[in-house]
């Protein structure tokens, strides 16, 4: 049964009740399950425990979350989700968006670099496949919506540290043919074996959700009547203030691998508080080969910085609070010494005979005392202006945040130091951007894992032709079809592999370049074109001395730059040898006929012919097809034809 049939089985069929054993169809013989409820309680307990080994990181998750939101008061003050206040508490509380502007600034930077994957063969023969993969898989991740997928991964990663990636195999897409489906997670309700440093060297992974109650009796008809109960607290809604969850369920997606006669297996499992839904090693006859064939737990860690110890680092958040809090706090200083300021006070002796409820209304143009007034009777309050010290510390603080995070005014288009011209502007931003560099290139490096497992499902469960609509080389759009025949196992030659017949599975490498989306990126690109032609590297009798300049230079693009000069310079060949068969040809013709006409060349030189004349007829010809020829052709026939006159002249 091929890959996809399984999965289209596994859908449509009606789960049955785990009951110990599962009856094998092949021989009758009743065996005993894999996955039943004994194993099933084991993974529940080492569930709770990789979930106590990421408590910490579950709250960092929270608190995150609101100083991205800007309510991080609530944080300094130990106060409810809501927001309250306590009573008698009315301090100005500001919340500066420093932080948030250097979130955005990153955020920027890498969807100006978006990535474009490249795929590359080992072996020569597999040329054609690496390209029709370099085509379709753009068209799979656009399918996908992986731009959206990437700018939300991006904020995520930004705040925590890390953002993982769900690359699956999801049978419900187009039509029910299935499809590859790559998605984000939250962090929140993913559980690893804690102490591990890469996601594949865990030994058992699992993905909560919670899923409403009612859909899941009316998916598995076996629940019906039972209490599924949550087996874990999952905080998947804690960023909401008010969801209700009572009817909800939490369904575990349970990944762990299994090593047999030396191949990695990937066994699958998805149960329900004490209810397996579906397990792998239950159905062995259906999935000899695990889940996935290509052995991987499904998900790929996208880490900002890296932290020993754990397969997730953390990001800018963890390193701009502090910063942001003295900023916070120095400007509640602030504001209160300028509210006060603004407020005046007095200080009045007892019964000095002032209606004071008029003198606190500012609407009561008259005040009506009693007695006579004077300063000692009513002196108002002088407030200490603030010191200079303050405002120092806040600016200090305001660039100290700047500087952490590599977000400095010139990042964002700001001028300084007298710099005026556009080009050194983008220059200086472009230096001052080295951090996002680094940062995107690290992003490339898990981006390039995500292909690479789409490969892999392709090569998996692409066993029928399916259409894609793709960008062809020359710009325009091509629609072709594609199936993993080609990427199968192929059979040795026994002679190549020492008598041993064996098969050889196609291997791709995968590199990674940005769309080239910001701009200044894209003027550089284009000043370098420019330069290039005027230094005449694209003129075809000068190929040899720019593919020698081009061996010495990087750049991206360079390759597309070395196909283009390869071309002219094949082309310039093509129309040399067609030109010299073309004079053959007619001295050849004039040796039968007898006729020695004069021939004009492209360069305006005349070959005599034994002193005879053209007659009118052969220069109208001649003329009919200089008038057809675009100027182009004419420039390419001066450039491919020998000049003459020099040996005309030595034989003269």
């Amino acid at each position: 049964m091929a890959a996809g049939d399984i999965f289209k089985a596994l859908l449509s069929r009606t789960y049955r009740e785990p009951n110990g054993s599962i009856e094998l169809p092949s021989n009758g013989m009743t065996v005993k399950e894999a996955i039943g409820k004994n194993e099933l309680a084991k993974a529940v307990e080492t569930l709770k425990k990789y979930k106590d080994g990421k408590a910490n990181l579950e709250k960092t998750i929270v608190e995150n979350e609101k100083w991205y939101k800007l309510r991080h008061w609530e944080v300094f003050k130990g106060t409810t989700n809501n927001g309250e206040r306590k009573a008698g508490d009315e301090r100005p509380e500001p919340a500066s968006a420093w932080l948030f502007n250097s979130l955005t600034n990153k955020h920027a930077d890498a969807m100006d670099n978006f990535p474009e994957p490249n795929v590359l063969p080992r072996e020569q023969g597999d040329e054609q496949d690496a390209d029709v993969l370099s085509s379709i898989i753009p068209a799979i991740l656009e399918r996908n919506h992986f731009e959206s997928t990437y700018s939300d991964a991006w904020w995520y990663k930004l705040k925590h540290g890390a953002v993982p990636y769900g690359i699956f195999w999801n049978n419900t897409l187009e039509n029910g043919l299935g499809d590859i489906d790559i998605k984000q997670l939250d962090l929140l309700n993913i559980f690893w074996e804690p102490g591990i440093t890469d996601i594949q060297d865990s030994r058992n992974l699992f993905i909560c959700s919670l899923v409403d109650d009612d859909l899941l009796q009316q998916n598995y008809p076996q629940l019906k009547g039972k209490s599924t109960g949550k087996v874990i607290d999952v905080t998947q809604y804690v960023y909401d203030d008010t969801v209700d969850i009572s009817d909800k369920s939490v369904v575990v997606d349970w990944y762990y691998k299994k090593t047999v006669n030396g191949k990695t297996i990937l066994h699958f499992c998805k149960f329900v508080g004490s209810e397996v839904l579906f397990a792998t090693e239950n159905e062995p006859q259906n999935y000899p080969e695990g889940w996935y064939a290509h052995g991987q737990y499904p998900v790929v860690f996208d880490v900002l910085f890296p932290e020993a110890g754990t397969p997730i680092g953390f990001g800018y958040l963890g390193i701009m609070k502090d910063p942001q809090m003295y900023i916070d706090k120095l400007s509640q200083v602030i504001l209160e010494n300028a509210a006060i300021s603004a407020k005046p006070r007095y200080f009045a002796k007892e019964n000095i005979g002032i209606n004071e409820e008029e003198f606190l209304d500012w609407s009561k143009p008259i005040v009506h005392v009693s007695g006579n007034i004077d300063q000692e009777r009513l002196v108002p309050m002088t407030v200490p202006t603030m010191p200079t010290v303050a405002l120092n510390v806040l600016e200090m603080k305001i660039d100290e945040l700047k500087e952490t995070s590599s977000n400095r005014d010139v990042s964002q288009g700001s001028s300084s130091g007298g710099v005026t011209a556009a080009a050194a502007i983008a220059a200086l931003q472009e230096a001052g951007n080295k951090t996002s560099r680094d940062m995107v290139n690290a992003s490339y490096r898990a981006y390039t894992k995500i292909n690479y497992m789409i490969i892999e499902l392709i090569r998996q469960f692409y066993d029928v032709n399916r259409s894609f609509r793709i960008i062809g080389k020359d710009g325009a759009y091509q629609y072709i079809t594609y199936n993993n025949n080609a990427i199968q196992g192929k059979p040795l030659d026994p002679a190549y592999n020492g008598g041993t017949a064996e098969t050889r599975v196609p291997v791709f490498d995968i590199v990674i370049k940005p769309q080239k989306r910001s701009a200044y990126s894209r003027m550089a690109q284009n000043e370098l074109a420019k330069e290039l032609y005027g230094l005449g590297l694209f003129e075809p009798e000068r190929a040899e001395p720019a593919m020698t300049c081009l061996d010495m230079m990087e750049f991206d693009g360079d390759e597309k730059v070395r196909q283009k000069v390869q071309q002219g310079q094949t082309l310039l060949n093509i129309v040399t040898q067609l030109t010299e068969q073309l004079n053959q040809m007619n001295a050849y013709i004039m040796q039968l006929t007898g006729a020695a006409p004069i021939q004009q060349t492209s360069t305006g030189n005349s070959i005599p012919n034994n002193g005879k004349t053209e007659n009118k007829q052969a220069q109208a010809r001649k003329s009919a097809m200089k008038s057809t020829m675009t100027p182009y052709g004419e420039k390419l026939a001066k450039r491919a034809t020998p000049d003459v006159s020099e040996n005309r002249r030595q034989l003269g």
